[in-house]
This record gives C-alpha cells, sequence and structure tokens, in this order.
C-alpha cells in the first residue's frame, strides 16, 4: 500500500464550498488520487507516467 504525502486540492475546486473535487498526493513512482469529500475513503494509485498520460490526453480534449 502507498501512503501518500501531502494532498493537493484544485484551485478549480468548485463552487459554494470548494468541495467538489478531487485531491492528489505524489508518491513516487505513484500518484495518489481520493475525493475530498470522504478522505478517508478508498484511495485509486496509479503509475505517475499512466497518471501523466491521462492528464495530457484530457487537456487535449479542452
Amino acid at each position: 500500500m502507498i501512503t501518500p504525502g501531502i494532498w493537493k486540492k484544485s484551485s478549480f475546486s468548485g463552487g459554494g464550498q470548494g468541495d467538489a473535487c478531487v485531491e492528489v498526493a505524489h508518491r513516487h513512482p505513484h500518484i495518489a488520487i481520493r475525493d475530498s469529500k470522504v478522505p478517508a475513503r478508498a484511495t485509486l494509485t496509479f503509475p505517475a507516467r499512466a497518471f501523466t498520460a491521462f492528464i495530457d490526453g484530457l487537456s487535449k480534449e479542452l
């Protein structure tokens, strides 16, 4: 199991309370993701390269 370091939330985390977002933490060589509304629940982890490719793909679609 990967224990992430510092969790970071996007500055684009939605209106109101700003809690409609995911949080991301880097723990070499993985990236961990969790729901900011329920941080104690399950965390998803991905190899850093796969996560980077995913984000790059999203940015091309926007």
